[in-house]
């Protein structure tokens, strides 16, 4: 090779490796970002709280504390159309005067044209074809969450889990007549209230419902719990009974996690994100046999809220907004400016159980969603500077907060 040829290829080289470093991550050849979408009222120093994101349609929809708001978010143009407010009795709680548990909204799900939002004592449902909060049902009156739902759409059936109740529970809600049917608390074995409840996911092909326990007397930092769906059905109308009773349960204990994000991938898999709290644990994203509990794969690949699988890649996205640089937990699994975090879309690939890459992305990012049909990534972070605790958010060109946008491919 001439000379000249050899130091173009050279330049050709040193800039590819550059493109990949850092920033923005501007790799067009595989998964890279795209661009930011900002948010009204959001800005450098805000202190943005949100939490889970979902897309239907051609529509990005994701809960917004700030804004007391479901934002929706246009796909194909990658632009904000509103933040959907309630009115009344009929409005979302928004920041409150408390902790996350006494603030919403927070979880979302699809439901035929409907979205129905965990918010304080209740579930709201928005009509995104109007963008107005439509109903709601009360689930409690304690003044805390329902937080996480998932639905089986076969019996029109929707899960939802208060997990800071003093006894954690889930409801069930009937979406055809929108009445709650069942009520399922969560006293393990011991007799002793679990620690809490994270994500839940259904899976059709077995008809059971998923769950993460925050922790158990058996299993102190997480187990996941099946629950046939036909024992669900077989409650009273009404009723409420404990999940160690159900005929068919099954509790599978996850090790040092900490759960979050859970999310069913190809064949029996069931993948399950980690957060520890135990100061320096590896942050691991664990895969398990949902037919059996059997662990087929643990990963250092953790520190993240909200999983997704998506089929059209086959790959798990993980909102690693606990992420560090050494892949273990930071203090007591918080970020801090004394233990700061370097949050991460985490990208697994589902066949080979294996990771892919890492992205950065903004700070708290703990939310994702992926859209199959254009093969978007969609990813609110917070500003750079709040809440403490992202040592490179800045650097990274994460200032303001916002929604982020990144391809799979």
């Amino acid at each position: 090779m001439p000379r000249s040829m050899r130091v173009n290829a050279m330049f050709a080289l040193v800039a590819i490796l550059i493109a990949g470093c850092g920033g923005h991550d501007d790799d067009n050849g595989a998964p890279h970002y795209v661009s930011d979408i900002s948010v009204p009222n959001v800005k450098a120093g805000v202190n943005f709280s949100f939490d889970i994101g979902i897309v239907s349609g051609s529509r990005y929809y994701f809960t917004d504390r700030n804004n007391a708001s479901l934002d929706q978010i246009d796909i194909p143009s990658k632009t904000f159309v509103k933040a959907i407010q309630g009115t009344g009795n009929l409005a979302f709680t928004g920041l409150g005067p408390g902790p996350n548990s006494m603030a919403g909204p927070d979880g979302a799900t699809p439901v035929g044209s409907r979205i129905y939002v965990g918010d304080v004592n209740s579930v709201k449902i928005v009509d995104p074809s109007v963008g107005a909060v439509a109903s709601k049902i009360t689930v409690s009156t304690t003044g805390v969450r329902a937080d996480e739902g998932c639905l089986d759409p076969t019996h029109n059936l929707f899960m939802i889990s208060s997990p800071e109740e003093p006894v954690p529970f889930a409801t069930f809600i009937n979406t055809s007549t929108q009445t709650v049917v069942a009520k399922v608390t969560f006293t393990d074995n011991a007799g002793k209230p679990t620690a809490g409840l994270e994500a839940c996911r259904y899976d059709p092909a077995s008809d059971n419902f998923f769950v993460n326990v925050d922790g158990s007397t058996a299993n102190p930092h997480g187990e996941l719990v099946k629950l046939p769906g036909a024992s669900i059905r077989a409650i009273p109308s009404g009723g409420t009974q404990n999940y160690t009773t159900l005929a068919g349960v099954a509790m599978y204990g996850e090790g040092n996690c900490d759960p979050t994000g859970l999310a069913l991938g190809p064949g029996n898999d069931i993948a399950v994100g980690c957060r520890e709290g135990t100061t320096n644990a590896p942050l691991l994203m664990e895969i398990f046999d949902r037919s059996n509990g059997a662990l087929l794969a643990s990963l250092n690949a953790g520190g993240g809220d909200q999983l997704e699988y998506d089929a059209v890649t086959n790959r798990y996205y993980n909102a690693a907004s606990r992420w560090t640089s050494s892949g273990n937990a930071s203090t007591n699994g918080a970020c801090s400016s004394a233990s700061p975090c370097t949050p991460v879309l985490t990208i697994v690939d589902a066949g080979s159980r294996s990771i892919v890459t890492r992205l950065n992305t903004g700070n708290n990012a703990h939310s994702v969603a992926v859209d199959p049909a254009t093969g978007l990534v969609f990813v609110p972070y917070s500003s750079a500077t709040s809440p403490a605790g992202c040592s490179n958010c800045a650097a990274n060109g994460f200032v303001n907060g916002g929604v982020s946008v990144f391809a799979a491919k």
